[in-house]
Order: C-alpha cells, then structure tokens, then sequence
C-alpha cells in the first residue's frame, strides 16, 4: 500500500489514527509522524479515510494522494430543507420518451455510482449498459415469457390477477416490463461474494439519486430482477461473465412527465431501546 507522511506538513493531530477503521495507523513519541502497524499492509483496504481526514494533505498512499482527491467545498453544502426536497423529490419514471441516452451520461452515473457504500471497500460491482431498445425488448419478451409460466406453476396464488394483466398489456403492444425505457443499467458481481448484492443496489440507487440533475428518470426493473433469479433463457441472454450473478436492473431514459408535487408516504414503523 506504500504509506508516505510529510514530516514538514504532518500537524501531529493523530485524527488519521483515529479514522482508521481497521486501527493499522499508530503514533509513536510525542513528536514523530505517524506510522503503520505491522500487519497494515495485508489489512488496509484502501479507503482513503487517512488521506481525507488530514488537514494539513500531509498524508499520501500510494493509490491515493491528496492531490488527487478534491478538497470539498463549503459553497456547495446543502442545507437540510434542500437536502429533504432533493430526497422526496424523486420519482420512479415510468413514462419516457423515445430520445436515446447520451453515453457521457450513463458513465456520469456510473462514475458517481462508485462512491456508494461497499463493504470493506471491496468494490465488486459490475455494469452491463443495454441500449439497443430491440434488445431491451427482446429481453421484456424474456420475462413475459417466465411470468406466463408463474402463471401456469402458481393458479392460486394472489399474484396471478396481476401477472395477468401484464400479460394483457404486453399482448396489447404495451410494455409493462421495461416500460418503453431506451436503457437498461444491470449491475452484477461475482455470485460467490457475500455481500455483492448489496453493493450492487447501493450503487444503483446512487446512480438513480444523481440521474434527475442530468435530466434523466429511472425506475427499478422488478420484473427482470426477479425473473433472472430462476429464468434460464433470460440468464443466458444477458451474457453475464462467467460466476457473476445480476444484483440489479434499472432502467434509464427521458421522462415525458414532469411531477410538480412530492407525495406523502407513511411514517415509518420506530421501535427505540
């Protein structure tokens, strides 16, 4: 990991000690510069905590110097009532016009989708981008395919109503599946990572918070989530590496609407100990 301090620019203040969540940054006498422990180099993960807490940009690793990281800037702090407008203000999309997504656009949220939470910083998280809308409708025809057979598999089931009526719209020429969306954004990850599905949806959801200010709505392919769990055909459709799994799949495109309102929704259920 190659771990530099500036003797000449190091404060002393120990926070880089202290922001270390794995405890490898020790100091030693009053007045020396921090130090790694011994075990440092196999445990460190590369988060980067040591090189941003340090006021003085005293610290640097070899895969990431201070320089490198952007200071933040106070200007741009948002306050809470903006910070809540911002949140409430999202909207799952499911109407969209038939303009094509920019790429620069779709790698602007992936690139803001890496600085989503991944446990241990392990980062496992892949993205397969679909914008041929002949292949997104290929793959929708996938998933009708498998809830025709839910259908078939599960007569009593309270679900059947509405896998039935999807069914309907699809035959109709509508697309209840992918909703006419010009994007596909599918995150996946090696099947054998515990927690590879969770970093999967985190990034997607930082992909889907950020995608309003570039003038994009999202929304969250249920259907196809769900059907790429035990469906075969669409598995293999999806071309997927070998070992990986699909942890998630949103869709992206141009809202034709535009919500002027922001919803109430239900206090949520707070036990407190």
């Amino acid at each position: 990991m190659s771990f530099y301090v500036d003797p000449e620019k190091c404060n002393r203040d120990g926070f880089c000690v202290e922001a270390c969540g794995r405890r490898l940054i020790e100091m030693g006498e009053a007045d020396s510069v921090p130090t790694l422990t011994a075990d440092a180099e196999e445990l460190c993960i590369n988060c980067g905590h040591c090189v941003a807490v340090c006021p003085s940009g005293a610290l640097a690793l070899q895969t990431i110097r201070p320089e490198d990281c952007p200071a933040i800037k106070k200007e741009l702090l948002i306050n809470l009532d903006q910070a809540v407008q911002f949140l409430r203000s999202r909207r799952s999309i499911r109407n969209y016009g038939d303009k094509s997504v920019e790429r620069d656009k779709i790698n602007k949220l992936i690139q803001v989708s890496g600085y989503a939470p991944s446990a241990s910083n392990a980062r496992p998280v892949h993205f397969l981008v679909i914008e041929n809308k002949a292949e997104i409708r290929r793959l929708a025809g996938l998933v009708v395919d498998w809830i025709r057979m839910m259908i078939k598999e599960n007569q009593n089931s309270p679900n059947v109503f509405h896998f039935n009526r999807v069914v309907t719209l699809w035959d109709e020429g509508k697309d209840p599946i992918c909703r006419n969306a010009p994007c596909l954004m599918i995150a996946h990850a090696i099947e054998s990572s515990q927690l590879a599905r969770v970093d999967c949806i985190l990034a997607l959801a930082y992909a889907e918070l950020i995608a309003p200010v570039l003038g994009l709505g999202t929304t969250w392919a249920g259907y196809m989530m769900n059907a790429t769990i035990s469906h075969r055909p669409l598995v293999e459709a999806l071309k997927l590496p070998e070992g990986h799994k699909c942890f998630g799949i949103m869709m992206v495109g141009y809202p034709e609407l535009k919500f002027v309102r922001m919803p109430l929704r239900n206090p949520p259920a707070v036990a407190w100990r």
